[in-house]
């Protein structure tokens, strides 16, 4: 038998930690691989060079809010070409009010270039009616997508072979969707795929993975909202965080059996139609929410006995209360070390004390000096820094701290392509993979380069 000498094994060991080193992360759903909105990749830059990081490569898109999912060398995303209708499904008497279809759309992440597309007729009966919202789940091979007026696909991700379909408003028998389409991100645990619907105790349904069969229903609201659910441990249980416009839920994952519910909002009356967007986020057993119209909420989750209690409430009932807590539109918040970051509703970037919810400090840099009605920008966080994507196309980097925002590099990488309430913006939310951030404005999908020098990816 051969002896092989010490100096191998450290070489092999070195090789190893080399190849650890350079793995590049996938981006495979809404927030990242754990929902965290946190990029967890090493070998990212430091700051930006004078004329910004390095655009790859762009290609044409068409229209929508979707945000991209990226998985090993591939990237898939939704997008909608408005005009002529496809062919009609038999049967289908409806009217459309904005015909179309959406599709999906699978791209190499090193060209762009379309390897695959999957495209089906959707007429459209929502406001902003510019494309799809939702960030496609990729898992074990297969995509799952959720589209605007809730057509539920379920792809191979090689080909884009269609594996099954639901269509909610037919499925549910559902009068109306939601006034701004579906826009809750799919939440895939184990062999469940979770989603908000609505109807009667069908706010939540839990579809089976592999053949889209519903395995449980569970709630009934006059309104769905916006806000994906979330998985979470809270007072030593796994359970499901449901935020809708009258309540915030807890269900148990494998049978949806409701465990506690709360009030929402905790004082007042639900503005309507309500705009429960961004992710509730959560640390230890408490959960925090923020909307436009009803301020902040923190919640702490109990076992014994099973319930959910307000521990504060900064609620809005005037405009001059915006001035207080935090007013988010679309933005999840950053919850770290004891503080909460979020955009305010007029792109205000604010630090709330999490155990009281005073404000700490409030900045104008997170949308570039330039506030607005529904200013807003995605962070994301990427070791003791945040990636800042706002909504005219800029990408900062910096830090968020008790004491104030730090920038450290900004650059305009997209133009603006909207315009609503008087106010340019783009409102995609980008994928960090790679060491590259993949973003578009509807018009463009970009991948900019943000290795450090050395660093392989992009």
């Amino acid at each position: 038998m051969k002896i092989q000498s010490p100096r191998y094994g450290v070489l092999c060991l070195t090789i190893f930690a080399m190849a650890l080193s350079a793995r590049a992360d996938d981006w495979p759903q809404w927030m990242g691989p754990e929902r965290d909105g946190i990029w967890r990749e090493r070998g990212i830059v430091e700051k930006f060079s004078t004329n910004g990081p390095t655009v790859l490569w762009r290609t044409a898109v068409n229209k929508g809010y979707c945000g991209p999912a990226v998985v090993g060398d591939k990237l898939y995303m939704l997008d909608r070409k408005p005009g002529e209708a496809l062919a009609r499904k038999p049967g289908d008497k409806s009217i459309p009010a904005a015909p179309g279809n959406e599709r999906v759309v699978c791209r190499d992440i090193k060209t762009g270039n379309v390897i695959w597309e999957y495209a089906y007729d959707c007429p459209y009966r929502i406001g902003y009616p510019a494309g799809p919202r939702a960030t496609p789940v990729v898992s074990g091979g297969r995509v799952f997508t959720l589209g605007a007026m809730g057509d539920l696909l379920c792809l191979d991700a090689k080909s884009g072979k269609l594996i099954w379909e639901r269509h909610f408003m037919k499925d549910f028998a559902l009068e109306e969707p939601p006034v701004w389409g579906y826009a809750a991100h799919p939440l895939l645990d184990g062999d469940r795929l979770i989603c908000t619907v609505g109807g009667t105790n069908s706010a939540v349904v839990a579809f089976d993975r592999t053949s889209g069969k519903t395995i449980w229903t569970a709630l009934t609201m006059r309104e769905i909202g916006y806000a994906p659910p979330v998985l979470a441990s809270l007072a030593g249980q796994k359970q499901i965080v449901i935020w809708m416009p009258d309540a915030l839920a807890g269900l148990k994952p494998k049978t949806g059996r409701v465990l506690w519910t709360e009030k929402y909002p905790a004082t007042g009356k639900p503005q309507r139609p309500e705009v429960t967007i961004a992710t509730p986020r959560i640390a230890g057993d408490e959960i925090f929410v923020s909307s436009f119209y009803h301020g902040a909420l923190l919640l702490r989750v109990t076992n014994s006995p099973p319930g959910a209690g307000v521990v504060w409430d900064r609620h809005s009932s005037s405009k001059s209360e915006l001035n207080d807590g935090l007013h988010t539109v679309m933005c999840t918040p950053v919850w770290k070390n004891g503080y909460i970051y979020g955009i305010c509703g007029g792109g205000e970037l604010r630090c709330l004390d999490a155990k009281q919810g005073d404000r700490q400090w409030e900045s104008d840099a997170a949308v570039g000096g330039k506030e607005g009605l529904f200013g807003t920008a995605f962070l994301v966080q990427q070791q003791d820094r945040v990636f800042i994507w706002n909504d005219q196309g800029e990408l900062i980097l910096g830090r968020l701290t008790p004491k104030g925002f730090e920038e450290i590099s900004k650059a305009k990488l997209l133009e603006t392509s909207e315009n609503t309430r008087g106010r340019d913006i783009v409102w995609c939310h980008p994928a960090f993979a790679n060491r590259c951030m993949f973003a578009h404005n509807g018009k463009e999908l970009i991948c900019v380069s943000l290795a450090a020098k050395g660093a392989s990816g992009g």
